[in-house]
């Protein structure tokens, strides 16, 4: 893989968490498929459209994108993910439709001018520095070029975010220092200001945030779904919160409080959380 400017980033996503979101990759799609819709809806892709699909993870937009593209291009930092995204697109026939690269979307040697959409589900939100990526993924786009992608919104609006809230609370554990409001994270460009000051110094014009939810399938009941958010990376964070020397140790107890949390969002097709986002849409000048 080339030079990444996001380590961290590229360490995590190739290694526990990486390994994570690959072996679950229809779970965490079952989690975020409610904005496929919307997503490429606004990316309008025809038979003529090149695509590339920023942050693609295991695919699942890539491969809804490839169905109608003239070309797609998926790119993520992670081996991991990426071996389970050739796989699904080989065993959906898709594998002469689509390529994909390992890459940090900030520094990767795009060419120039190469697609007419950028698209992207929740994988621009970790950037170093979000407006050199944003410029490298501009000069990846024809002068017109579309970007369309959907971020996390404003945390207090999102279920899980706030479970884990109630989960630490039950566990008597402190709630984690805020970040730094201009620093990568899942809620980087949660601020719509951010957004349209970032993209505008980025190269984009035409910015526009729209506000989308949907309330994802965590699981098929309250423990399931608890084991599946106790794997994820801030699951495993918590376990090291409450058991330093030995995390592990504390999987029962940190299970039955997600499990006590989840409960009232428990209904008939399963578990349901749901996550509020922007859908952002802009043109390169």
């Amino acid at each position: 893989m080339p030079a990444t400017a996001n380590t961290a980033q590229s360490d995590a996503w190739n290694g526990p968490e990486g390994r994570h979101w690959s072996d679950h990759q229809d779970r965490w799609n079952a989690v975020n498929e409610g904005f496929n819709a919307p997503l490429l809806a606004v990316a309008a892709i025809d038979a003529r459209t090149r695509v590339l699909d920023v942050g693609c993870g295991a695919g699942q937009t890539t491969r809804l994108a490839a169905r109608t593209a003239a070309a797609t291009l998926g790119l993520d930092l992670s081996g991991p993910m990426l071996a389970t995204a050739r796989a699904l697109a080989a065993a959906e026939g898709l594998g002469d439709r689509i390529a994909f690269e390992q890459g940090d979307a900030q520094v990767h040697p795009l060419p120039a001018a190469a697609f007419d959409v950028a698209i992207s589900r929740f994988g621009v939100m970790f950037f170093a520095d979000p407006v050199a990526a944003f410029t490298n993924l501009a000069r990846a786009l024809r002068p017109g070029g579309r970007l369309a992608f959907v971020c996390m919104a404003d945390p207090a609006r999102t279920e899980w975010v706030r479970l884990y809230g109630t989960v630490r609370d039950l566990l008597g554990v402190p709630a984690p220092e805020p970040g730094p409001a201009d620093g990568p994270g899942m809620f980087s460009l949660a601020d719509p200001a951010v957004v349209h000051r970032t993209l505008d110094a980025a190269g984009f014009d035409r910015v526009r945030t729209e506000p989308v939810e949907s309330a994802g399938r965590f699981g098929a009941d309250p423990a399931d779904a608890a084991d599946l958010l106790l794997g994820s990376g801030p699951g495993r964070h918590l376990l090291t919160l409450l058991d330093p020397e030995h995390p592990a140790d504390a999987a029962p107890r940190a299970r039955a409080a997600f499990t006590a949390a989840l409960a009232p969002h428990h209904g008939p097709d399963g578990v349901r959380l749901r996550t509020a986002a922007h859908l952002v849409t802009a043109v390169r000048r």
